[in-house]
């Protein structure tokens, strides 16, 4: 535990406005366990800026003039960075939130979220958990009932288990301990759920799953 106390995250902030950056500069550097390495105005050198720095989290905004979030955390994506990408904007529509998370972000949150809530976001997003904004979620939910959308290959009952606890920000060993199974058997669920969903990690499978209506 002590460990994990003494950890530090180190970040990238990704967005066009100085203001927004020095804000979320200053907020993490004056709280413990963060570094900020880095600010980019554009997803173009934010892409550039993380291949350099390779932080554990990038705070990555949408809408820029010079390069936009979505295509900057697919190049991210494409490169395989190591990196997680939380997305932090103030939109929240669908044509924004989907693309954001299948291009490969951990999570998204906007940008009037409380300043605890934003740094428990950012710890999980730097254990690869993924994180969605109530606002976000609810969206997503009230997108599937009104297209009465549905899956496509069905997921079994403990596959549906599994993903509602990921979909909850529970890490593989806590899904293991809740399920009384072994994380070995764990991450098999998850091939098997990625596999049927289309989906490249937990975050997208979550998404497709709001999407289809086999969550919510």
């Amino acid at each position: 535990m002590a460990e994990d106390s003494a950890r530090v995250i180190t970040l990238v902030v990704v967005d066009d406005h100085p203001v927004v950056r020095d804000g979320l500069r200053g907020m993490f550097d004056s709280a413990p366990g963060f570094e900020v390495l880095g600010e980019a105005s554009n997803g173009v050198e934010g892409v550039d800026l993380v291949a350099r720095l390779d932080p554990d989290v990038v705070l990555m905004d949408l809408r820029m003039p010079g390069g936009g979030g979505v295509a900057a955390i697919a190049e991210l994506t494409r490169r395989g960075a190591r990196s997680k990408v939380l997305v932090l904007t103030t939109y929240d529509t669908d044509s924004d939130t989907l693309p954001a998370i299948k291009a490969g972000a951990t999570g998204y949150l906007l940008k009037d979220a409380p300043r605890e809530e934003l740094f428990t976001a950012v710890r999980a997003a730097a254990d690869g958990r993924t994180v969605l904004s109530p606002a976000v979620a609810s969206r997503l939910v009230s997108r599937v009932r009104a297209s009465g959308a549905a899956g496509h290959e069905a997921l079994s009952a403990r596959e549906r288990e599994v993903l509602e606890l990921v979909a909850k920000g529970t890490s593989n060993r806590e899904i293991a301990a809740e399920l009384f199974v072994s994380e070995a058997t764990v991450k098999t669920h998850l091939t098997h759920i990625f596999a049927k969903l289309g989906a490249k990690d937990r975050a997208a499978a979550v998404a497709t799953a709001y999407e289809r209506g086999i969550l919510g």
